[in-house]
């Protein structure tokens, strides 16, 4: 298999924590992925030209992240990083919550990235850190129980505060004991977080 992504993205970087952590790390080979580059393939591989994109031994694509990321599950025999019952749930909510804080993360860098300054527009900038605000606000007093094994639910909330220390500074600490401790917690317990830190 094929894993297309870039070292920056943080949804690759939780399809390579949730590969790591099924033991699927060998079976998969990455490729460095430009998604403003016209000439990469990324755009026929995935019509919305976005990474992850994950192409199969028998040459069909997959994406994104949530759908890949359950893929892995599944060749690893299921219920791992997507439990059953009613652990599911909380998993899956935890999961969108987090990728809820990456795409206000990312749009909050494009509008810096893509805009000229004069066509930025600071209040919806500030609409988009108010998303990421208010969801960091619940997980600290809502902090997830630290389980014998990560859901992905974890995988994603510890790929979103990584990238708001990427790309913010990790001004997201200053307020978040709880969550600073969780992601010790996770970072001690999963290599793979580490071993993925994100440049560009």
């Amino acid at each position: 298999m094929i894993l297309r992504s870039s070292p920056s993205s943080p949804f690759g970087r939780k399809c390579k924590i949730s590969a790591s952590l099924l033991g699927l790390v060998e079976k998969i080979e990455i490729t460095r992925t430009n998604t403003t580059d016209p000439d990469d393939p990324i755009a026929k591989e995935n019509p919305l030209a976005k990474i992850p994109a994950l192409i199969l031994d028998d040459g069909s694509i997959i994406y994104d992240s949530r759908v890949i990321c359950e893929y892995f599950d599944n060749l690893a025999g299921g219920g791992k990083l997507f439990p059953g019952g009613d652990a599911r749930w909380k998993a899956l909510t935890l999961q969108a919550l987090s990728d809820g804080i990456l795409d206000a993360g990312i749009l909050r860098v494009y509008e810096n990235r893509f805009r000229p300054e004069e066509k930025r527009h600071p209040e919806w900038v500030a609409r988009q850190k108010g998303k990421i605000d208010r969801a960091l606000a619940y997980l600290e007093a809502n902090t997830p129980e630290a389980g014998s094994a990560p859901t992905i639910g974890d995988v994603t909330l510890a790929c979103a505060l990584g990238y708001l220390d990427f790309r913010f500074e990790g001004e997201w600490r200053g307020g978040n004991p709880n969550l600073v401790a969780w992601l010790d917690r996770f970072a001690d317990a999963v290599p793979a977080f580490g071993a993925t830190i994100p440049s560009d």
